[in-house]
């Protein structure tokens, strides 16, 4: 005979039920089911072949992370153009080795990177409920919140030299040009990671550089601030990450925070930025990987995208 439950305790029970499963689901199927997501930007010169370009953000590697990194290994027979890192690349200070190994296929091409907030400090276990409070109060990162204190220190510097041993170009609040083999001279501007203040904006301050074949502006967080100065020096592309793509989407809603001010419905993908009388083509990487402590994505798989880029109309 079955057991009889009152409706007050099966309630109760059901939403238990269906939420263990949304959280089993999350960190254990869709964190894992890693996808390429492909994009045309229409940015380029009149005459200027396509080029394209593979952006990785946000890996935030543990150690024991064998599926993302033969994932990471696999983006190389794309074959890009060149390779934009836009941070984040690490959420455990002992999985620099296997961040490597899982990046070098990729060094073999040229590429520039600029580092995130995870890049220089370890996770820290956090409340999640505190990116609603933080989106409610305007108070993100350490823009307008007290500098973190007992923050562990990541090895970045092994990392940063490894990149630059291989040819990638560091964008930390500084420009920086690629000469690919056919020939084209891209240009760079980037800054290092609004979301702790480390942007510098006035360092690099300008504009494209009117003798590069393309100009490109990057960065890990997208803050309004950034996006607003970039724009109005006239950058036709900007690449960022940082957001997750709000990691934990509801669907037909979307992302509910974005860790930063910019709007959640720009939370992935491509869109613009308007500012300065000018306009910008915006891509906000997800990014592949979470916060060791919150390793969960829902309705928003981990990514990496390959930009195509062709002619402006």
């Amino acid at each position: 005979m079955r057991a009889r439950y009152p409706l007050s305790l099966t309630i109760p029970l059901g939403i238990t039920a269906v939420g263990a499963a949304c959280v089993a689901y999350s960190a254990g199927i869709e964190a894992r089911s890693f996808r390429l997501r492909r994009v045309t930007v229409p940015v380029l010169p009149r005459g200027m072949r396509p080029l394209r370009v593979l952006q990785v953000s946000d890996i935030h590697m543990v150690s024991g992370q064998r599926k993302k990194q033969r994932w990471l290994q696999s983006l190389a027979g794309l074959r890009p153009d060149f390779v934009i890192n836009t941070g984040d690349n690490l959420s455990d200070p002992e999985a620099v080795p296997e961040l490597l190994d899982a990046l070098g296929p990729l060094l073999e091409y040229p590429g520039a990177y600029v580092f995130g907030s995870n890049d220089y400090y370890g996770p820290r276990l956090r409340n999640p409920a505190r990116y609603l409070v933080e989106k409610a109060t305007g108070r993100h990162g350490l823009n307008g919140n007290p500098p973190a204190v007992g923050a562990i220190h990541n090895p970045w510097e092994g990392m940063r030299d490894t990149f630059d041993a291989a040819g990638w170009i560091g964008l930390s609040n500084t420009r920086g040009r690629l000469k690919l083999d056919r020939g084209e001279e891209i240009a760079f501007t980037g800054l290092d990671d609004p979301h702790i203040k480390r942007d510098r904006y006035e360092k690099v301050a300008g504009g494209p550089e009117p003798d590069a074949d393309l100009s490109l502006a990057v960065v890990h967080a997208p803050y309004l601030r950034v996006l607003d100065a970039f724009t109005a020096d006239r950058y036709p592309l900007i690449l960022a990450g940082h957001t997750h793509g709000g990691q934990l989407r509801v669907p037909f809603y979307g992302a509910l925070v974005t860790n930063c001010d910019l709007d959640t419905d720009r939370a992935r993908g491509l869109s613009y930025h308007q500012a300065g009388g000018h306009r910008a083509y915006l891509h906000v990487s997800a990014g592949c990987g979470a916060n060791r402590y919150t390793p969960f994505r829902f309705a928003c798989p981990p990514e990496a995208t390959l930009l195509t880029l062709i002619e402006r109309p």
